[in-house]
């Protein structure tokens, strides 16, 4: 039996790993200054077919086991809700489909930012949610996927930020700062369900509302704006599939 201290130490190591995924994704772009739009597609792809795995096996079904369908119903609304008032709420930019939210004046590359921060701040959450349950096996199968999806989001933020003149340490740079919420978020859902374990099953469908939002909001429409519906579509059935794989084999 781990001690409170040493889930919350281990949920926040976890999510910290998996967001520094993101820096790791976005090393490519030493190298290279673009892929191809179908490459790119088919990589988001993947990286919605692991959330919606992750969502799925590893967070609204154990929901339910701890809870109940009508707590975990509840939680999931409240976690859309959230993440629909965050992107009405703060200012941020997409690469394709351009702003979002409130007018502003801030640089484009901090809006470009704030949009990657605003889709993480709930991959986090769930690494440290899922550690509160005190199952290491799950929570480490969760954020060995979500640091997988991560990976090739961090790729597709760096490598038009090199197109648009940013150096490439830089555009590394800015990527792996996108990701760094997630340690923050991963710490503040691992606190909050084991210093109030009844929020367990809450905040677990909660995370995996709010993923569902980022998942069917913004990155399949991204996927799919530049004709390559049939790659994104095969990324997201191989992504969710090794995820699912993962979760069977390891949880």
């Amino acid at each position: 039996m781990l001690s409170d201290a040493s889930v919350i130490g281990i949920g926040f190591g976890a999510s910290l790993a998996a967001g520094l995924a993101t820096g790791l994704g976005a090393l490519p772009a030493l190298f290279m200054a673009r892929a191809s739009d179908k490459v790119m597609d088919s990589m988001l792809g993947f990286a919605a077919g692991v959330m919606l795995a992750a969502t799925a096996f590893g967070l609204l079904i154990p929901a339910i086991d701890e809870g109940g369908i009508w707590v975990t119903l509840a939680g999931l609304g409240l976690g859309v809700a959230f993440l629909d008032m965050m992107d009405r709420l703060i200012p941020h930019m997409h690469f394709i489909s351009g702003p979002e939210g409130p007018p502003s004046h801030l640089r484009r590359i901090w809006l470009l930012i704030l949009a990657i921060t605003i889709h993480n701040m709930p991959e986090g959450l769930a690494v440290g949610v899922s550690f509160g349950r005190e199952d290491l096996a799950a929570g480490t199968v969760l954020a060995l996927g979500i640091g997988l999806q991560n990976m090739p989001e961090g790729l597709a933020v760096a490598l038009p930020l090199v197109r648009e003149g940013y150096t490439r340490g830089r555009s590394i740079g800015y990527a792996t700062l996108s990701g760094l919420v997630e340690p923050v978020m991963g710490l503040l859902g691992v606190c909050l369900v084991v210093v109030l374990s009844p929020m367990l099953p809450l905040g677990l469908a909660f995370a995996g509302g709010a993923m569902l939002y980022v998942v069917a909001d913004e990155i399949i429409p991204e996927s799919h704006r530049r004709g390559h519906e049939k790659e994104a579509t095969f990324g997201t059935v191989v992504g969710f599939g090794i995820m699912m794989a993962l979760d069977s084999l390891f949880a």
